[in-house]
């Protein structure tokens, strides 16, 4: 069922977005770009910062440090409301939502981008969830270097996780002990190394992985972790002192809202929640299996175009349709990744030295990362086109 119009209660469209990541800035801020003043925007989040998380892994490396935000001064630059809670509940047939400290919110349009919760997937194993684990990260190093560790295994679990940062540990870490004697492992479920990206990128990788001398057990899921003793599906077993592991994700529970198994939302590509009237989805929380900052902007900007247009703005929604970018820190040089898992293109696996897109950032956003950007000290402006060969993506920042 498509949504032709939604009554406006009083001023612009009321647009109530819950979360404070990714998926809730690129649309907050994508809706003022589109729409102006046609929408009156108020952020819903229960923590008062947003931290750029993809930075975490290289915290206990001293090669990179998570900066943060606060979220009343993003909201504050674009003329949005910030309400410092957690969604509860949804009565989507009044358009209400309740709040974890009891408060109503009304609404027109509800954006639902509270993310995804991290869950230790492998008992036992160290489990790497971001800014929180850079310190403990670091005491594991220490361990290795002063001896006491002698073999470590990088492990994805199987459900969702994306790839990527698992990678960074693992090249991070090698290039970190490269005068110490520590065997390290990488096992992962997928058919080759961070193969979402395609052909190229997977082949590089695996070289990589080789050239640091990382053994990799593809294909692989991790069934038990005890004694030294990582046991995988197929069966096999490697020795391995210390385990690290990406967590599982599960969706945030919100009364209201259908939600499967795990907690993840079911949206149509204009990003609307299936079955509900004027509530959309975009981020981690949906069920779309790739979890991922890139991938979160681009569902909300599917979200954003389709709340403009029903707010009167002059705008053409387009369905999301996914393109996975990527910046891999290696230890050395950094790598772009790019692919088109989805197209319809063919083969349009990329991995480079050069930037593919513009800010050459770690969360690809087309309002979010400029504004980051700019914010952060970071050059904005747009490279000069005689620099070299490569296409700029469409990231750039659009004036």
């Amino acid at each position: 069922m498509a949504e032709t119009s939604i009554p406006k209660s009083y001023g612009g469209l009321r647009v109530l977005i819950a979360g404070g990541g990714v998926a809730a800035l690129e649309t907050m801020l994508a809706l003022r770009a589109l729409a102006g003043d046609l929408v009156d925007l108020e952020l819903l989040a229960p923590e008062p910062a947003f931290w750029y998380r993809p930075v975490a892994v290289a915290e206990p490396f001293e090669a990179g440090r998570v900066q943060h935000f606060e979220l009343a001064g993003i909201a504050e630059t674009v003329a949005a409301r910030f309400t410092l809670d957690e969604l509860a509940s949804v009565d989507a047939e009044a358009q209400i939502v309740r709040t974890g400290h009891g408060a109503e919110l009304t609404y027109d349009a509800l954006v639902v981008a509270c993310g995804a919760l991290p869950r230790p997937a492998l008992a036992g194993a160290f489990t790497f969830r971001g800014p929180a684990d850079s310190d403990a990260f670091r005491r594991l190093l220490d361990e290795a270097e002063s001896g006491r560790v002698k073999s470590m295994a990088f492990v994805l679990p199987a459900g969702g996780a994306w790839p990527l940062p698992l990678y960074e540990l693992a090249l991070l870490t090698a290039t970190h002990l490269e005068r110490h004697d520590v065997k390290l492992a990488l096992v992962t479920p997928e058919p080759g190394p961070l193969s979402l990206f395609g052909d190229a990128a997977s082949n590089v990788l695996r070289e990589l992985l080789k050239e640091n001398r990382i053994s990799l057990h593809a294909g692989c899921y991790p069934a038990r972790y005890h004694a030294g003793r990582l046991e995988l599906v197929p069966e096999r077993t490697l020795e391995a002192e210390r385990v690290v592991a990406l967590p599982r994700l599960e969706g945030l529970r919100i009364l209201g809202l259908p939600q499967d198994a795990d907690g993840f939302i079911a949206t149509a590509p204009s990003g609307r929640v299936q079955g509900l009237a004027h509530v959309y989805a975009a981020g981690d929380i949906t069920r779309f299996p790739i979890k991922q900052g890139g991938i979160a902007a681009q569902q909300a900007d599917a979200v954003a175009e389709a709340i403009a247009a029903l707010a009167g703005a002059p705008v053409t929604p387009h369905p999301f349709t996914p393109v996975l970018r990527g910046l891999l820190l290696t230890g050395g040089l950094p790598r772009f990744l790019r692919n088109e898992p989805h197209g319809g293109r063919g083969d349009t696996s990329m991995i480079t030295g050069e930037a593919l897109w513009w800010p050459p950032s770690k969360i690809v956003g087309r309002y979010l990362a400029p504004f980051l950007a700019e914010r952060a000290g970071i050059e904005s402006s747009l490279p000069d086109e005689r620099a070299g060969t490569l296409e700029i993506d469409v990231d750039v920042p659009l004036t």
